[in-house]
């Protein structure tokens, strides 16, 4: 199988001190720490690329390395071992990755790893949106989940139609003529071949996601209906970009984030006024408990919605 992941166009250092490849990984890739076995005047090379939302990598220390990380937040990493082996030392395992070895890094998982003099690899950065967003649009998303990979290794020949679009990517992203979106569209085929071709945690013949992640939003909202709930609060509750949590609402509410909320609001007024058990001293006070500040256009918006004024509603509870 040809691998041509940055094969040569997109040259950053070449025998250079490994050192120089350690600190354009650290701004481009990843925090982490490198020290070597032996003479830092080793030759190290590295390629890179960035492609969409993901960043592509090919690097080589020289020598024989050794990488601590504590684990990066919101970031997967794709690693194929091109040439040598690389030692990994994970939490519960250690695994010896041959040339012809892929392994996937969870986000916050904690790194050990140590390159061989003669080890190359080829590392793709997942922002971990992307595969949220994978899942969503495939309706294979749990909310409020943390999606995980397994910690197993897999040939490169299990793996052939990802390298096949791994390679196009690359040289997509080499070529120049890419535009940002034709990158994103791709970016989006890979998180989604990473979901249907690798191992994890996620139960993709399990029921619609979409209802349960609208499900768990719709009880968020109502346990918070008081406070001021912004889209971006349940973007980041659901880790849905806010494309996705549009598209949601749109397909299990028929309107947008702050309609929904803003209707659910009303709905709770209303109880309120209609209730004589609930406590109300005056519409003022229960309209503005529920964040409606402008109370011209609140009355408008109840009489619109039921047909009354809420100061009618108001009398008409209580004369009940």
């Amino acid at each position: 199988m040809a691998l041509n992941f940055l094969a040569g166009k997109s040259s950053i250092f070449s025998a250079v001190n490994p050192f120089e490849v350690s600190d354009f990984v650290k701004r481009n890739v990843g925090a982490h720490s490198l020290s070597l076995a032996h003479s830092s005047s080793a030759t190290a090379s590295l390629n890179h690329r960035r492609a969409g939302s993901v960043d592509l990598c090919r690097l080589s220390y020289g020598t024989e390395a050794r990488v601590l990380s504590e684990g990066l937040a919101d970031i997967y990493h794709a690693q194929f071992i091109l040439r040598g082996v690389c030692r990994y030392t994970l939490a519960d395992t250690t695994l010896d990755l041959s040339a012809g070895h892929f392994l996937l890094i969870n986000p916050n998982e904690p790194l050990d790893l140590t390159y061989s003099p003669d080890c190359e690899k080829f590392i793709v950065k997942i922002p971990s949106a992307m595969v949220h967003e994978a899942c969503a649009e495939h309706r294979w998303f749990k909310s409020n989940e943390c999606i995980k990979f397994s910690q197993v290794p897999y040939r490169f020949d299990d793996l052939s139609n990802l390298i096949l679009l791994l390679n196009l990517l690359c040289e997509e992203a080499e070529s120049g003529l890419a535009t940002p979106q034709m990158l994103q569209h791709y970016n989006r085929v890979v998180a989604t071949k990473l979901m249907t071709m690798l191992k994890h945690n996620v139960d993709m013949a399990g029921p619609c996601a979409h209802s349960v992640c609208f499900e768990r939003l719709a009880r968020y909202i109502d346990e918070h209906i008081k406070q001021d709930i912004s889209a971006e609060q349940l973007s980041r509750y659901s880790h849905l970009s806010l494309r996705s949590l549009y598209l949601l609402f749109e397909k299990n509410a028929k309107m947008t984030p702050k309609q929904y909320i803003r209707q659910k609001k009303l709905e709770h007024v209303h109880a309120t006024l209609t209730d004589p058990t609930r406590p109300a001293p005056n519409v003022t006070a229960v309209a503005l408990e529920y964040g409606f500040t402008h109370l011209g256009r609140f009355s408008e918006l109840y009489k619109s919605t039921y047909g009354v004024l809420p100061s009618e509603a108001m009398k008409a509870r209580l004369a009940a």
